[in-house]
């Protein structure tokens, strides 16, 4: 065993579990608020954002580069990136309530002037989007969350939100109201189901999914954090090629492989960071899962203690493939 955990990393900046052969590693700089990763298998790298300040950042693994650049929002959360299908260098961010394309190398630091594309809701809205992906049809779903409760740095006003769907012609269809924090969202392998994280509620809903209409209905709960004595809030999600979801928990310092039929908790991954925000699959073979995390409201004990809060981790030898990152069709 190269370190121990208590020991805060100090002998090396690695851990590896045995239990199954599994090695996580800190890639690339740390960032405040690190979210939205999205695999980008053409290029093979990373992208992702640090929400608060503005910035879309990649990570290549086979260089080890690590770039970002600052996105010009007058002060707006810019919190998940797509690549534009079929079009070299153009991705779909979010600006607080509206959708936007950028145009990005995936090199130049030179700040980048988004165009508005389409309000998600009203510019002047409490509420912000947060996280975001597109289904099995390259269609984007993405939903909103309140705002902060006066005082707290952690604490959100409840079913502020709403869940949207953007058709390809920027159509935007409300599909759930009375939303927490809306966050994690995958779809079965099947095209059947489609899961979905609210974080105040502490679970992961299931939905009957039509692929072709883009209508969900049906809510079941597959697994409650807070009923299973798991730290933490659900946040960002994946599912890998055998159907498990992947759940990063927020204050819990892991993420949790679900099975979603039988709602099990098969395996809990520890991750030395405690607020994990999201996951994705990347890779040659879709094998290395890369978790986002963060660092905020962080005391001077919770840096000792976390020392890697805000990296990007890649896990390894977890012995299962993933789905991969769908991007934007418009």
């Amino acid at each position: 065993f190269p370190c121990s955990l208590s020991a805060g990393f100090e002998c090396r900046r690695l851990v590896r579990v045995f239990a199954m052969m599994v090695t996580i590693e800190e890639v690339g700089r740390p960032v405040g608020l690190g979210e939205g990763p999205y695999w980008d298998d053409e290029s093979q790298t990373l992208y992702f954002i640090d929400l608060f300040n503005h910035e879309i950042h990649n990570y290549n693994p086979k260089t080890k580069e690590h770039h970002s650049v600052n996105v010009e929002t007058g002060g707006k959360p810019v919190t998940l990136v797509l690549k534009v299908k079929n079009v070299k260098n153009k991705f779909v961010i979010s600006v607080k309530n509206h959708l936007a394309i950028v145009n990005w190398d995936g090199i130049s630091s030179k700040p980048l002037s988004p165009e508005h594309l389409v309000d998600i809701e009203s510019p002047n809205a409490t509420t912000r989007l947060n996280d975001g992906k597109c289904d099995p049809s390259n269609r984007l779903w993405a939903g909103t969350m309140g705002p902060l409760i006066k005082g707290t740095h952690d604490q959100f006003e409840e079913e502020k939100g709403s869940f949207y769907i953007i058709q390809k012609n920027l159509t935007v269809t409300k599909q759930l109201s009375k939303v927490g924090i809306s966050n994690g969202l995958a779809w079965s392998l099947d095209k059947k189901k489609f899961y979905f994280v609210d974080s105040l509620k502490y679970r992961v809903d299931s939905y009957d999914y039509d692929d072709a209409s883009g209508v969900i209905s049906n809510e079941k709960t597959v697994f409650c954090l807070k009923k299973n004595n798991i730290e933490g809030i659900p946040d960002g999600m994946t599912i890998d090629a055998e159907g498990m979801l992947w759940v990063a928990s927020y204050g819990g310092a892991c993420v949790l492989r679900i099975d979603p039929n039988s709602g099990e908790l098969l395996h809990t991954l520890k991750i030395p960071s405690l607020q994990t925000t999201s996951v994705a699959f990347g890779g040659p073979n879709l094998e290395d899962l890369y978790v986002t995390s963060a660092k905020v409201g962080f005391t001077e004990e919770m840096e000792k203690q976390y020392p890697l809060a805000g990296h990007t981790f890649r896990v390894t030898g977890l012995g299962v493939k993933g789905t991969p990152s769908l991007p934007i069709q418009l």
